[in-house]
């Protein structure tokens, strides 16, 4: 029987690139690619066609900001499907951030520049929207819709003959100081991108703990720093150029590390620069499909197995060789827990309002 694979932002960067990488581990797979834009998923699939004319491959529309839009898709893969062996929650959006030039140029002369460089903290402002639904639009396409979709495709994915699981695309910019279960859309604050990645974290925690007796398991993955049109949306072209000298100095430096197949180890190199440095250049996977490394690895692996308070983290080394290593997240399982209970209140009300527009209209 095929295995069944859903991806959410499968029309491009990462989620392309994963979709390619997923049909070269196995070309039996069924292959459903979840899209906002029709057009454009029709064209990744005869891409993907092309590359691999044996392969099952479909799609189905759904704009994860879109309450609705996630209700529907959700009841035709219903139809379609009896079951789902895996679910990539892809999709996602960052707003166009502001740089702050004068702190940019005073963390080059503080001990935190490389601190900084890997993360981007301090230096970017964001202005988040409201959709149509009443939400912020970072926390609706970045968490609720998927908290959505998998609550409406539980029946496929906790069968009971069988492991299904969810790999969310998560980030290593996910801070535990720009989450509040008090404010968890972040409507105050003005780093929606990073609290939404954090309360995915949190989400996947909760996911574990309350589905994995049902047989669906939870795991995070970070693709690391692309050069996509998202990346130079964080910072100006320019910036990247002066940083592309120190990426590769250090790569020439980190030559002759040993990648290694299981990330609860670390590449070893026969030099040992500071781990600012190593952590700074290792995450820039540069592309899609070395970015969509962690991902294709958790694809492989048991879900049972896998450690539910760890994110797998794609990465470089060498001569830009990649491999996968596991990163401790920093939350605790009791905020985790409330936070679900959070999204289940969420979910009650807004499906509430949506059918009371619907029972007017």
């Amino acid at each position: 029987m095929r295995k069944v694979v859903l991806v959410t932002g499968a029309s491009s960067g990462v989620g392309r690139a994963l979709c390619q990488r997923l049909l070269q581990e196995d070309d039996g797979l069924h292959l459903c690619l979840a899209c906002r834009n029709p057009d454009r998923a029709e064209a990744a699939r005869a891409a993907l066609l092309a590359a691999c004319p044996s392969a099952q491959i479909t799609s189905v529309q759904v704009d994860v900001s879109d309450l609705r839009s996630v209700l529907r898709a959700a009841a035709e893969l219903r139809r379609r499907f009896q079951r789902l062996d895996c679910v990539y929650l892809n999709a996602g959006i960052m707003p166009q951030p502001q740089l702050d030039v004068s702190a940019l140029l005073l963390g080059f002369f503080s001990r935190k520049v490389i601190h900084m460089l890997c993360t981007a903290e301090g230096l970017l402002t964001q202005h988040d929207k409201v959709t149509a639904d009443g939400l912020q639009e970072v926390f609706a396409t970045n968490v609720f819709g998927h908290f959505l979709l998998v609550r409406e495709l539980e029946p496929l994915l906790c069968r009971g003959d069988g492991p299904a699981r969810l790999v969310w695309t998560s980030s290593r910019n996910a801070r535990k100081a720009n989450f509040s279960l008090q404010d968890f859309q972040h409507r105050g604050g003005q780093e929606p991108y990073s609290s939404s990645k954090y309360a995915m974290d949190l989400l996947s925690v909760a996911l574990n703990r309350k589905l994995n007796q049902r047989g669906l398991y939870s795991s995070v993955a970070c693709p690391g720093t692309m050069l996509t049109n998202m990346t130079y949306g964080i910072l100006p072209a320019f910036v990247w150029t002066l940083l592309m000298p120190i990426i590769w100095l250090r790569r020439v430096g980190n030559a002759f590390t040993l990648p290694v197949s299981d990330p609860r180890q670390t590449p070893q190199t026969a030099l040992s620069p500071p781990p600012q440095l190593r952590f700074l250049v290792d995450s820039f996977t540069l592309t899609p499909h070395n970015g969509a490394e962690a991902l294709v690895w958790l694809f492989r692996q048991k879900p049972e197995s896998l450690d539910p308070l760890s994110k797998y983290l794609s990465a470089t080394s060498g001569f830009g060789s990649t491999y996968v290593t596991a990163q401790q997240m920093d939350l605790d399982e009791d905020t985790a827990e409330r936070f679900y209970h959070s999204l289940l209140e969420l979910e009650t009300h807004v499906k509430a309002t949506l059918q009371g527009a619907d029972a007017q209209s």
